[in-house]
């Protein structure tokens, strides 16, 4: 498959002709049958458009050598047709360009078109031009909605079968989805959303792609498509077709942060626990969801309230470094279950055999009577010892599955981690991209504060609707006569807005900034005294993501829809102006303008004489000229001393910033227990911090010279604390069982410098805080040293022959820890 699958003929050193073998792609319920050839998948989610093109050789093949078969994405509506009819495929967006390294790189692809992603992206995935079509109900059977979703369904499969994509062209597409999760919220739409499904399969089927399509979460999804489950277990999902494989589309790895929120890390042993399930079941494929998160460029976070990173605690971080020790003991773990692979895709009977305390073994045999074996211990505190006779004798710890080759040979247990954690800091580099010179500009508002806005309407309006989310911000302003000042020179100015941020002004003056805790509706209220005569209120909404879920979500409103909008004034004498004449203004002067890009602007001029920069003032642009930090290691922007606002550089956004929003400082631990079920407030981390602090700024984006950093200020912050730094390995450690492999490595070109703690014996501890255990062996650190000093990455099996240990000095299995620094 891959590149083999195509071959160029020459003809006089001239390429004449490209010709791709097309690959059959069938199914049963053992395995995915791919040009005859039965199969196991392990798959991994990456999206295109969170990372960079540059990003995308590097992120394939550290997937490949974590022992994927195939990668999957979602095709994201919004960014390739964000105007009606006009399509954009450039960039990050050339999903063309991103599966075609996939094939190179020898692995498949699975294509989720949908259209409807969620993916905590911005709307769920839906341009916001298909709200205001008249008569459009989205996700339902609904004409209108239909039409344009078999429109742009058909433009990108035409798209990809132009450039042989799909398997039955010789490309890398093994699977395609349509729709996405509509089980779980269908019962909302009774009985349009059966027909709409019903719609789907056939619109799908027609669309002629030779190769299978699925649904997830979809138990009645129509034949011959393929209902599949997401979740963090889906060991006891079963298809609703018995000749159907078992799809595992989302294993949900960590969870995503919202803003306020603490980070959700997921553990390795648990993730594993989930795989080995699921296989252990008789499961066929399993898809990370994600591999690598990535960064939420741009506005594109959705939520409302998803951070601009979307680490996801995957395999692979935000930044592309390998999430160790996560990617490599999920790497030990395909490679175990590939060694039965021929044994789980051609079995001619499967047996469990429940050997009391919630362990069960589970063995699988083909026509050749080889076995391949899965032993289960769903106690969530208990270790079991396990006599299998003849087969030998396991220790199974609580919450954990081992992998035994034939049944009677240990290759992998869940809660066994061998593999190296890698613990990865932050360095600031030389002075050039610190200490940073600030200009300034504050937002023009001469228009705004005088209530000139260019829609006028006698309501108060959604806000979504009016910015077609071109912004995220949309001005609110009307005007008010005052005859009595006696009732309104110390009144409250009360408004129910449906969120997110709410900055107020009257008569030019600043009266303050809330926000809604939840993202939700919430009401504002600030103190105001009005004068006699004409009174200008100006009210400005932002928006931090729109919502991307649930039944309908689409009609949730923003901004203040409806409101009311009052003014209470002495002996709460109300008066109410949701209905006066509002002018309505989309966007930013400073985003119009293009303050954030490069390009010189006639009639802007930023401040730069200034001898100290306006600091905590709303409002705020600020820019700033850096030269990027040395080297290959993946560059952040630390935030700290920021508000909330947006930033640039050198033109590109980089997302939204909010580091001022502290967290709980509750719920946190240095530990983390991997036993029993994992729920997103499971094993937390950074508490009493900013839910974001450090913001990634890919290479790709960066000149060799001087860059430029611009950023626009909402609530008001101090940018003099702002610095580039670089992610890199600091130490790396591991804690090796006896007959592992040891295998450590340092990112990015650095070598082992120092050994600063090696035993093999019974060490305590954990990576940071090793010691010494009752025993250990005399040579542990030479042994380490002999083989690992300044070297990238070095490995050997552990064993007590390696450390000079005599049989029968300890009959208990030995470890060895290690920590070392690159």
């Amino acid at each position: 498959m891959g590149s083999l699958s195509c071959y160029s003929i020459l003809l006089m050193g001239i390429i004449m002709l490209h010709s791709c073998f097309a690959i059959e792609v069938t199914y049963d319920s053992k395995a995915l049958i791919i040009n005859g050839e039965r199969r196991l998948i392990f798959s991994g989610a990456i999206h295109y458009p969170r990372s960079t093109v540059e990003m995308w050789p590097d992120l394939i093949q550290k997937a490949k050598d974590g022992g994927l078969d195939a990668i999957e994405t979602y095709i994201f509506w919004d960014r390739h047709e964000p105007v009606q009819r006009e399509y954009n495929f450039s960039g990050n967006l050339d999903f063309v360009k991103f599966f075609k390294l996939i094939q190179e790189a020898g692995l498949y692809a699975i294509m989720r078109i949908v259209p409807y992603a969620c993916a905590e992206w911005n709307y769920g995935g839906f341009p916001l031009w298909l709200h205001n079509i008249p008569g459009i109900e989205l996700r339902t059977d609904n004409q209108v909605y239909k039409n344009e979703m078999q429109i742009f369904t058909t433009k990108i499969v035409n798209v990809a079968k132009e450039a042989n994509l799909f398997a039955s062209q010789g490309g890398p597409i093994l699977l395609a989805q349509i729709e996405n999760e509509y089980g779980d919220i269908m019962w909302n739409y009774k009985d349009a959303g059966k027909a709409y499904v019903k719609w789907c399969a056939q619109m799908a089927l027609a669309q002629n792609i030779g190769v299978p399509w699925i649904m997830c979460q979809q138990p009645d999804a129509p034949q011959p498509i393929i209902n599949t489950c997401n979740g963090y277990y889906c060991h006891n999902f079963k298809p609703n077709n018995s000749k159907s494989p078992k799809m595992f589309t989302e294993n949900w790895i960590g969870w995503f942060q919202k803003w306020g929120e603490r980070v959700p890390h997921r553990s390795a042993e648990d993730s594993a626990f989930s795989v080995a399930r699921f296989f252990q079941t008789g499961g066929v494929l399993n898809n990370y969801y994600m591999y690598h998160g990535g960064t939420n460029f741009g506005r594109t976070a959705g939520g409302p309230y998803i951070t601009t990173s979307y680490d996801y605690d995957a395999p692979i971080d935000e930044y592309g470094n390998l999430n160790q020790p996560k990617w490599g003991h999920l790497k030990q773990l395909h490679a175990a279950i590939k060694l039965g692979e021929n044994v789980l895709t051609n079995y001619i009977s499967i047996n469990d055999t429940d050997l009391g305390n919630r362990v069960t073994l589970t063995t699988y045999t083909n026509s050749t009577g080889a076995r391949f074996c899965f032993l289960s211990n769903n106690d969530t505190n208990k270790d079991a010892n396990v006599d299998l006779q003849n087969d030998g004798k396991f220790f199974v710890p609580a919450w954990s599955v081992t992998i035994l080759n034939g049944c009677n040979k240990e290759i992998f247990n869940t809660a066994k981690v061998n593999s190296q954690t890698s613990i990865m800091v932050k360095r600031s580099g030389d002075n050039s991209s610190n200490g940073l010179t600030w200009e300034w500009k504050m937002e023009p508002k001469k228009d705004t504060m005088h209530g000139k806005g260019n829609i006028k309407a006698h309501q108060l309006l959604e806000q979504k609707e009016l910015t077609l989310d071109a912004s995220d911000y949309l001005w609110y302003m009307t005007s008010v006569d005052i005859s009595d000042t006696s009732i309104w020179s110390n009144a409250t100015l009360r408004v129910n807005t449906m969120g997110h941020t709410l900055h107020g002004y009257v008569n030019r003056k600043y009266i303050g900034y809330q926000f809604s805790q939840w993202g939700n509706n919430f009401t504002y209220e600030k103190k105001v005294s009005l004068k006699n005569g004409t009174n200008i209120i100006t009210l400005l909404s932002a928006t931090v993501g729109l919502a991307n879920y649930g039944a309908w979500f689409d009609e949730i409103k923003t901004g203040i829809s409806g409101g009311p909008v009052q003014l209470i004034g002495k002996n709460n004498v109300t008066m109410d102006l949701s209905t006066n004449l509002w002018s309505y203004k989309v966007g930013l002067n400073g985003e119009r303008k293009r303050l954030y890009d490069l390009q010189p602007h006639v009639g802007v001029l930023w401040n730069t004489n200034s001898p100290h920069i306006p600091i905590r003032k709303p409002m705020t642009w600020y820019k700033a000229e850096f030269k990027a930090p040395f080297g290959t290691n993946p560059i952040v922007v630390d935030f700290q001393g920021l508000g909330k606002g947006h930033a640039w550089v050198n033109g590109h956004s980089i997302g939204r910033y909010w580091p001022s929003w502290v967290t709980a400082t509750n719920g946190c631990s240095d530990t983390c227990d991997y036993r029993g079920e994992y729920k997103k407030e499971k094993c937390n981390t950074n508490c009493g911090s900013p839910s974001q602090r450090w913001y990634h700024v890919p290479r790709s984006f960066l000149n060799d010279d001087m860059n430029t950093l611009v950023l626009f200020e909402e609530i008001g912050g101090n940018p003099q604390s702002v610095q580039f730094q670089t992610v890199t390995t600091g130490i790396i450690c591991a804690n090796v069982h006896e007959g592992a492999q040891l295998e450590l490595s340092c990112q990015s070109g650095q070598v082992i410098s120092q050994i600063q703690f090696a035993s093999f014996g019974n060490p305590q501890g954990q990576c940071g805080s090793f010691k010494k255990g009752s025993w250990e062996a005399t040579n542990s650190q030479s042994v380490v040293e002999a083989s690992c000093i300044g070297k990238s990455n070095c490995g050997f099996i552990v064993t007590k022959e390696m450390f000079s240990v005599p049989l029968g000095v300890t009959n208990n299995t030995s470890r060895l820890a290690v920590q070392v620094t690159c």
